[in-house]
């Protein structure tokens, strides 16, 4: 007879930030819809904007959109962990939704820019893992744009201008993927994620753990 199957040890952890950036087109949408899909541990962070919606997003779902008068209200009571002007809209992150879920040890996405992956740097740096996806080409970050059809012309040729600088930031994260295959970005994100979730750091339940352990007196 097999000896019955002890349950797995749940070690009580601190949830982390996982923040993914990436130049329009380059695929971090793609990765984090998909990342939300098949991992129920992670949540995603819902940002406030006031860009216009596109045909395929859902209020509250993609984005809170906002009026600029109701983001600057935000802003200025510090409602926001952070905020970015991209492509001449705002947009930020809600405060209080992230600190509860942290603190209740549930991880976090952020997809968002470079200029908000740096304030959440600033203010939250040891919760945060930062992730930048790079395309293969710049041929074939156009392309992308233009089969995505949810933008005008002037709009992607905004886009791919602003790219570049977008791009000089990567070495400010913490891993870098090109995305040239989705499949194999989505398998290196996981990888990361199960990773940095095993942290000495991040695991605060095992101060109990090991003390248990140590106080252990198997019978004979």
């Amino acid at each position: 007879m097999n000896p019955a199957k002890s349950s797995p040890v749940q070690i009580a952890r601190r949830g982390l930030m996982l923040v993914i950036s990436s130049p329009s087109g380059a695929g971090k949408s793609t990765i984090a819809r998909t990342l939300l899909e098949t991992d129920r541990q992670i949540g995603l962070s819902v940002s406030v904007t006031t860009r216009q919606r596109r045909p395929s997003e859902v209020e509250d779902v993609h984005y809170h959109f906002k009026s600029v008068r109701e983001f600057e209200r935000l802003r200025d009571s510090d409602a926001l962990l952070e905020w970015a002007e991209v492509h001449g809209n705002f947009y930020g992150t809600p405060r209080e939704p992230v600190e509860q879920a942290m603190a209740e040890g549930r991880d976090m996405l952020f997809d968002i820019d470079w200029q908000g992956a740096q304030q959440l740097q600033e203010k939250m740096s040891a919760d945060v893992v930062s992730i930048f996806v790079l395309p293969p080409t710049m041929t074939e970050l156009q392309s992308r744009l233009h089969r995505r059809a949810e933008d005008s012309e002037e709009v992607i040729q905004t886009r791919l201008a602003n790219s570049r600088a977008e791009i000089a930031h990567w070495r400010e994260y913490d891993y870098v993927i090109i995305n040239d295959d989705l499949n194999a970005a989505l398998d290196a994100v996981q990888s990361i994620v199960k990773a940095e979730r095993l942290r000495r750091d991040r695991r605060h339940g095992m101060f109990d753990f090991v003390r248990a352990l140590l106080e252990e007196t198997p019978s004979l």
